[in-house]
């Protein structure tokens, strides 16, 4: 038996098809595109939350009139019913967030790394 963490959209596919069987989802809640597939946490490993997300970062030093209305646009054209119908396909869930959501979000996540790393015991080389 083989088995390894993908992101939904990779894998969905295959799980359509029954060429993949879906254990469980990383994140904290279930996924609209398998809703009947449990979460890690639902599966016996309370508190597991692992969400893979994609971010836009702009270069230290951008005008924050620039970042905002970038993020505006970004949001408009993630809300159109267009991309909304092909995140969905993909079993991609939108997390919108303003550009300072989105760096506390960041700073959480690089604090949650560097746990792990720590935990684990790894070195930079």
């Amino acid at each position: 038996m083989t088995y390894f963490f993908s992101p939904i959209s990779a894998a969905l596919p295959f799980v359509r098809d029954g060429k993949l069987t879906a254990l469980a989802v990383s994140t904290a809640k279930r996924s609209s595109a398998l809703p009947n597939v449990p979460t890690v946490a639902e599966a016996g490993l309370p508190g597991f939350d692992y969400s893979l997300w994609v971010g836009l970062f702009a270069p230290a030093g951008t005008p924050p009139e620039v970042v905002d209305k970038i993020a505006r646009d970004v949001r408009t054209v993630a809300q159109s019913a267009d991309v909304k119908e092909r995140f969905a396909a993909l079993g991609a869930e939108p997390m919108p967030m303003t550009p300072t959501e989105f760096k506390h979000y960041v700073d959480a996540e690089i604090a949650e790394s560097a746990k792990v790393v720590k935990a684990a015991g790894i070195k930079a080389q």
